[in-house]
């Protein structure tokens, strides 16, 4: 099935086109190699059609990763994002080539509007937005939690929390030390014995550093399911040279934004899962394309997610129920947010994420005064 058949039909009519501020602290810093946050600036963008359904998306502030912060990305969708959608008339897979051609770059703001159009179009046809991109409610998935990059002891304690809580796989964030990593892989096994793990390499290292540090963690046996993104974006086939000489399943993240980089990954060799993030590809369709490839090819993806508000982590878990090759999920960042709204979209018992069904997202619209920075400004 292509994605364009995975669309209805029917025309819809934007009639405007909104966007808020917005920022959350979160319920402990969130530590990588890189950089510490403590709360999150984002922006929810909002899509109305004739007749006054009205759908929401996202977009949080990823400087590091996009190059968009909080004032950029409400920027795009107030300014030409806005302007090429308000007053269009056209079938979703048209209204969503507007967003795509735009302007360049800015795919945290084009997703957020891309998402809220969807939402407003399952919305309008009473359907879950799943359902509109041919799955079903049915079924669960199971979460990871991710463990911060701080001092062993306390990762340690971190892990047994997320254990006791019912999780049941840990991501954990590696830092620039091979030595005080292991540290860290063995103070979280010890808190945490039967736990699965995720190693997220965030691009730190080449691919003989790679080589030899997966090669020693799998002579040690460590209880590990794949390793992400261990070397540059930009060295495929680097890429490639670690996934043949390890048995650890690669998965490439910072290297894939597009279907024509999948293409490029499996073509060269170089990663068995894909990580597709609708921060990254700008929107539901190119996401749906990226897992094409990746079907296509026998290949399995994960869906992924930035520090990111509910309201995208509602749409990426949307996708992942609707496409046969994505099956696994890397969707937490609503557990460290200390705000809960908006309400509705999914429920997580223990590991296991379901979603709730209901029109669109299945979320409630969230308030421009929702949190204290709130606000159209």
């Amino acid at each position: 099935m292509s994605i364009d058949d995975r669309s209805p039909a029917t025309p819809l009519h934007v009639v405007a086109v909104r966007a808020h501020r917005h920022r959350s602290p979160l319920l402990r810093p969130f530590v990588t190699a890189a950089r510490r946050t403590d709360s999150v600036a984002f922006v929810v963008a909002e899509v109305e059609l004739d007749g006054g359904v009205v759908g929401q998306g996202s977009a949080a502030e990823t400087v590091a990763v996009t190059g968009e912060s909080a004032a950029t990305i409400h920027e795009a969708l107030t300014g030409p994002l806005g302007a090429a959608l308000t007053g269009a008339r056209g079938t979703l897979p048209e209204l969503a080539a507007r967003i795509a051609g735009a302007l360049p770059g800015a795919t945290s703001a084009k997703a957020a509007l891309d998402v809220a159009l969807h939402d407003a179009a399952a919305r309008a046809a009473e359907v879950p937005l799943v359902e509109l991109l041919g799955g079903s409610t049915g079924g669960e998935l199971l979460n990871d939690m991710t463990v911060s990059l701080e001092e062993p002891e306390v990762m340690a304690r971190r892990a047994r929390e997320a254990v006791d809580s019912g999780e049941q796989i840990l991501k954990i964030k590696l830092g620039r030390d091979p030595e005080e990593d292991r540290r860290r892989l063995d103070a979280v096994l010890e808190a945490a014995p039967g736990v699965r793990l995720r190693l997220d390499a965030n691009q730190g290292w080449s691919p003989e550093e790679a080589i030899r540090i997966l090669t020693g963690l799998e002579a040690d046996a460590l209880p590990i399911d794949l390793i992400e993104q261990p070397v540059p974006a930009a060295d495929v086939d680097g890429l490639a040279r670690v996934r043949a000489a390890v048995g650890l399943p690669i998965m490439a993240d910072e290297a894939v934004w597009t279907a024509a980089d999948a293409r490029r990954l499996v073509d060269a060799g170089a990663a068995d899962l894909l990580n597709i993030k609708l921060a990254k590809t700008g929107g539901v369709r190119e996401a749906l394309a990226i897992a094409d490839v990746a079907q296509e090819a026998g290949l399995t993806c994960m869906i992924g997610a930035m520090m990111e508000p509910r309201i995208s982590i509602t749409a990426a878990a949307h996708l992942a129920v609707a496409h046969p090759a994505i099956t696994l999920i890397d969707l937490d960042p609503p557990a460290w947010f200390a705000s809960p709204l908006p309400g509705g979209g999914y429920v997580q018992d223990g590991a296991r994420l379901r979603l709730l069904g209901g029109p669109g997202l299945g979320l409630d619209l969230l308030d421009p005064s929702s949190d204290p920075d709130g606000g159209e400004h």
